[in-house]
């Protein structure tokens, strides 16, 4: 099915009063940022849009697909679904190797997709390489999520992507974000890092279970977000050099960047 928008109409917040935002409206293209604290309710806005929500969860929210109702059969036959969640916490016990679930998951899709392609596009987002004949159970958590993303790059064909705490995971936000974007996918980020919120086009503010706020990322915003990305990439850097064993004596902090 072609998405063409999805809109989200407001529920209620944690004390049963409308939520602010009433209707929230994404096209293919956009990448959003959910921020908040925690227990704010980020986590249920990407339930319900995962459920595609009919008033049948605790926020009340409904979901629509092209301005109307979905029918049931996208929400509930696990062939159709339309949104692809890449989670805070990606744990495999298939005992394969990568190049062997990238395999197995592509034909169980019908993908006509190279194996090493896959897993190139994951090593550009992750430091720690991923080899195709490693085991699924051996990746830690950064290399879980980075193919995980890929996968839904290259493999699934999820039009909505939601993805929980990019950040956590330690990999190159930069590069995972201009990707998601060049694939013409609404993406859904839950997020408390300033830089991934504002690569975002958009910031949904949650409080009290509620989205509150609707806020366009500017463009002196922008400007600050290449200053966090060099910071970031220094940071990575830094990360592998002590990985390494390697003294810091030397550093010095990227250009324009005061330490």
């Amino acid at each position: 099915m072609r998405v063409r928008e999805l809109t989200v109409l407001g529920g209620t917040d944690k004390d049963g009063r409308p939520e602010p935002v009433r209707r929230l409206t994404l096209r293919p293209g956009d990448v959003v940022a959910i921020v908040g604290p925690t227990g704010s309710g980020k986590s249920a806005l990407l339930r319900d849009v995962e459920l595609l929500a009919q008033g049948d969860t605790v926020t009340g929210r409904r979901v629509l697909i092209n301005g109307e109702r979905p029918p049931e059969s996208l929400r509930f036959d696990p062939e159709r679904r339309l949104v692809a969640h890449v989670t805070q916490t990606m744990g495999f016990l298939a005992d394969c190797s990568v190049r062997e679930f990238v395999e197995l998951h592509a034909e169980s899709r019908g993908a006509d997709v190279d194996p090493e392609e896959v897993i190139e596009l994951a090593n550009r987002f992750t430091g720690e390489p991923i080899h195709p004949d490693m085991h699924m159970t051996e990746l830690s958590g950064g290399q879980s999520r980075s193919l995980m993303i890929a996968d839904v790059l290259l493999i699934s064909d999820s039009p909505v992507v939601l993805i929980d705490e990019i950040e956590n995971a330690g990999i190159r936000k930069r590069e995972a974000l201009e990707e998601l974007t060049r694939h013409d996918r609404i993406v859904l980020l839950v997020t408390h890092d300033p830089a991934v919120a504002l690569r975002s086009r958009l910031r949904i503010v949650m409080r009290n279970g509620a989205m509150t706020e609707l806020v366009e990322t500017s463009e002196r915003e922008r400007e600050v977000a290449d200053v966090l990305d060099l910071v970031d990439e220094w940071w990575l850097e830094l990360r592998d050099r002590v990985r390494r064993g390697e003294r810091l004596d030397d550093v010095k902090p990227p250009s324009g960047v005061r330490a």
